[in-house]
């Protein structure tokens, strides 16, 4: 005859109480700001202008590429940080941050220089900015717009692109330049429309309606936080 207590899920008496699973806890909290994760973003920002500074002296050399590709390898690192050590507030803002200056203050000085051409470096730039002007305004608006895995393969590529005109190898190879940092421009933009699709949906989802990129809900002009 079977056992009601076991058929039903019930504990058995005299039988051990299965182990309770323990969660990992995090070292630091959502408020958190002196983290290891910080610390690398930080140093990421204040050496961006260095590698602004070697980039109009010496355009592509092996030195600046070095340097560049810690920067960009770095950025990896701070989020392997963040994941295991707990990710922050503090964290969630300033590493997209330190992604656009890097990123952009590189591209502008390679414009600078004359590597790369004006335009595609125009477009990444308004839509990294428009981006974030709509994803501030969609946050007040208490809608969250969770981050896509196709963006950090466009953080990829404009790193690859950058990279590849600062090798000196490719110095004088400008079909290969002028062809990454178009790749790079069109998986940015393609991005910058799925963002703004995802807030689209969550604000029909929400009953919240929000305003395109530049624009605050009654129709005129924001500006950028």
């Amino acid at each position: 005859m079977s056992n009601p207590a076991v058929n039903s899920g019930m504990p058995v008496p005299g039988t051990p109480a299965p182990p309770t699973p323990v969660r990992a806890q995090s070292t630091f909290g959502p408020s958190a700001l002196l983290t290891p994760a910080n610390g690398i973003t930080v140093l990421r920002l204040l050496a961006t202008p260095v590698v602004i500074a070697l980039i109009m002296l010496w355009g592509a050399s092996w030195f600046t590429f070095v340097l560049g590709g810690i920067l960009a390898l770095s950025d990896g690192i701070d989020g392997w940080l963040a994941r295991k050590q707990g990710t922050t507030r503090s964290g969630a803002f300033l590493d997209p941050l330190a992604d656009k200056v890097v990123v952009l203050g590189a591209l502008f000085a390679l414009v600078a220089k004359g590597i790369v051409w004006w335009l595609p470096v125009a477009i990444i730039a308004l839509r990294e900015v428009a981006m974030s002007v709509y994803r501030s305004v969609a946050g007040r608006h208490g809608i969250s717009i969770p981050a896509r895995n196709s963006a950090k393969v466009k953080t990829l590529l404009q790193d690859i692109a950058i990279g590849l005109c600062l090798a000196p190898p490719l110095a004088s190879h400008h079909t290969v330049l002028s062809t990454a940092i178009w790749v790079a421009t069109a998986m940015t933009v393609f991005t910058g429309g799925q963002y703004y699709l995802d807030g689209r949906r969550a604000a029909r989802a929400g009953g919240t309606r929000v305003a395109p990129p530049g624009m605050d809900p009654a129709g005129g002009t924001s500006s950028a936080a």
